[in-house]
């Protein structure tokens, strides 16, 4: 433990860059939200977002995925930063429960369909994957492009019908016009917002732009081994290294009708204060999940945050402005995601612009 650490917690602490490769093409988006000229689609399609935890994938740098913060002395990671005193930047309650933050958010931006997946329920990744979280996770649409003539999209859970059996013998056949069509495939826009349970199955589609909150893992499940622009993908990220039969067990096959499947899994924002300067509705919340929580400030004026024993990050979707924390004044501007420890007791986000701050909460 350094105490030399413990000063920074009182603070806001803004993240650079975190780029992370990917199977899929895309990123313009995110570089354009970053207000990177001049916004290209290439193989680092998701910002992560105050990670302690590192990407998956063969071949790839070692660190790839933890998150480096800037501070008064230097860039220091996230990583260290919460490990050298768990209980000052986490709160008590995360810090004995989980000793990490327990949550990862993520700025995804697809050109292309995402492959075919599923993430693990916290059973199966207690059982099988020895981990203490699973990764559900939710969708929270921001933006969207057509590419190539196609409106965007997202496939989502079983359609009545689908068993084990005809999933396994899709996958085996590689027929994905054949596992495409077994899930249910919903049209999206801006506001939007959607729960992926563990054992859900899902794609992405071309042209979202979300923000993904998710459980601390990088597992995934893929039935496609090759993505849709014929990237070959290796067995370690199609099962996990559990196998083929074990990974199809990762599914849950519980089918439902349309309709149902958006009562299920699709969430409608609600709205918790307004005033003449501020609106504050929450996404995602414990009636949806105790794993994550999701809010969205949209501000023109100010607004002050108190602590509730936990630590928080500001994503600053757009618009600028300052926080006063503890008698001192720091900017923000789109872009910027900012990580708030549990020891700041207030907040006051300031801005004399149309601001959206998107606050992303541990598990409750």
């Amino acid at each position: 433990m350094s105490k030399d650490f413990d000063k920074y917690a009182y603070i806001p602490l803004k993240q650079r860059s975190n780029r992370v490769w990917r199977t899929y093409g895309g990123g313009a988006l995110i570089d354009q939200w970053k207000m990177h000229a001049p916004g290209l689609d290439g193989n680092m399609p998701e910002e992560w977002i105050m990670s302690t935890v590192t990407a998956r994938g063969k071949g790839r740098p070692k660190n790839e995925g933890l998150s480096l913060l800037d501070t008064p002395d230097g860039v220091k990671s996230l990583k260290e930063l919460v490990d050298s005193n768990k209980e000052l930047y986490l709160g008590k309650k995360l810090a004995d429960k989980f000793g990490t933050t327990g949550v990862l958010i993520k700025m995804l931006d697809s050109n292309e369909r995402l492959t075919i997946q599923v993430h693990p329920d916290k059973e199966y990744a207690s059982t099988i994957l020895n981990s203490n979280f699973g990764k559900t996770e939710s969708w929270y649409v921001l933006n969207n492009r057509e590419i190539n003539g196609k409106k965007s999209v997202v496939y989502m859970g079983f359609r009545p019908g689908v068993t084990p059996e005809i999933w396994s013998k899709h996958f085996k056949s590689q027929d994905i016009e054949g596992m495409l069509g077994c899930l249910h495939k919903i049209e999206v826009k801006p506001g939007d917002a959607f729960m992926v349970y563990g054992g859900v199955p899902h794609a992405i589609g071309s042209g979202c732009f979300l923000m993904e909150v998710q459980e601390p893992t990088d597992y995934t499940m893929r039935v496609e081994k090759v993505t849709p622009k014929g990237l070959s993908i290796s067995d370690e990220l199609i099962h996990q290294g559990v196998g083929e039969e074990k990974m199809l067990d990762c599914f849950h096959y519980d089918c439902c009708s349309y309709e149902e499947a958006l009562k299920r899994w699709k969430v409608e924002p609600q709205l918790i204060d307004s005033s003449a300067s501020y609106t504050l509705k929450s996404i995602f919340n414990e009636t949806h999940t105790d794993c994550f929580g999701l809010k969205e400030l949209d501000l023109n004026g100010e607004y002050t945050i108190n602590a509730n024993g936990s630590f928080y990050v500001a994503v600053i979707y757009s618009g600028k402005g300052v926080i006063v924390c503890n008698g001192k004044t720091f900017d923000y501007k789109q872009g910027d995601e900012i990580f708030l420890s549990a020891a700041i007791n207030e907040v006051t986000f300031k801005s004399d612009v149309a601001t959206k701050i998107l606050l992303c909460y541990p598990p409750s």
